[in-house]
């Protein structure tokens, strides 16, 4: 079975359809899957489910819907639920069973080690497997469970260091000229974020446009000067005197 939550719920190769219809069950079945392997306590989930105001046979109604999770859940050719009850709240026992989480996290590590290992292909093609994961917004309609709202804001926050890393190593091989237009909007997208303003001027000086890559400095001066009151970050600063100064260490070398 494959438990899938970086985007809509969705639980594979089970009989029936893969995604539940009642709201609570599915956040249940989305912490404990946030947590898999892991305890969370009955007071825990009913905080998840009930947005920190159970009602008053709260208790009663969670032993309702973990009985529907297990029904969910059953499989003919599998003994047991993967829902096991502890002392003080329940877990998901992964088992063999597949989570896409873990794979996402799998193949971005493989990235880094690729890119500590000077193997920035290869480091290209695991970032872009793990970026290809996404199926959409994560969790999208279950997000007023605090513990979901935080897992979503790490997961985001893991697809953009994953994003960063993959055009880094983009950089390394050459690729200069095929990553502007997406690091326009990625720049639009996200106006605060240094890093693709950085990979933006980069990209625009390695492909002879020197004023387009001075001009990107200068937008992201004023949106971070308007919106927060402060200057570029030094590494901002640095590249674009660097630019200016057409400073040789600027120019293309390729990872041995």
């Amino acid at each position: 079975m494959r438990y899938e939550v970086l985007g809509p719920l969705r639980v594979l190769g089970k009989p029936g359809s893969p995604t539940i219809s009642a709201r609570k069950v599915k956040i249940l079945l989305s912490v404990l899957l946030i947590r898999a392997d892991q305890l969370v306590t009955t007071d825990r989930l009913m905080e998840e489910i009930w947005d920190g105001e159970p009602p008053r046979r709260a208790t009663t109604a969670m032993h309702v819907y973990v009985s529907q999770l297990r029904k969910f859940l059953v499989r003919p050719d599998v003994a047991g639920s993967p829902i096991v009850t502890r002392p003080g709240g329940y877990l998901l026992r992964r088992g063999d069973d597949e989570l896409d989480l873990h794979d996402f996290q799998k193949l971005v590590q493989r990235g880094r080690t690729d890119v500590r290992a000077g193997r920035h292909a290869e480091a290209v093609e695991n970032f872009d497997a793990a970026l290809r994961m996404g199926r959409g917004p994560v969790l999208a309609d279950l997000r007023e469970s605090g513990m979901i709202a935080g897992f979503v804001t790490w997961i985001e926050e893991m697809r953009l260091e994953c994003l960063e890393a993959r055009i880094d190593s983009a950089l390394v091989l050459g690729r200069h000229r095929e990553l502007v237009g997406q690091l326009y909007s990625l720049t639009a997208e996200h106006p605060q974020r240094e890093s693709f303003h950085r990979q933006l001027m980069l990209a625009l000086y390695r492909s002879e446009r020197q004023a387009d890559a001075l001009h990107a400095y200068r937008r992201v001066r004023d949106i971070l000067r308007g919106e927060l009151g402060l200057d570029p970050g030094r590494a901002l600063r640095e590249l674009h005197d660097a630019i200016l100064a057409a400073d040789g260490r600027l120019d293309l070398r390729r990872a041995g």
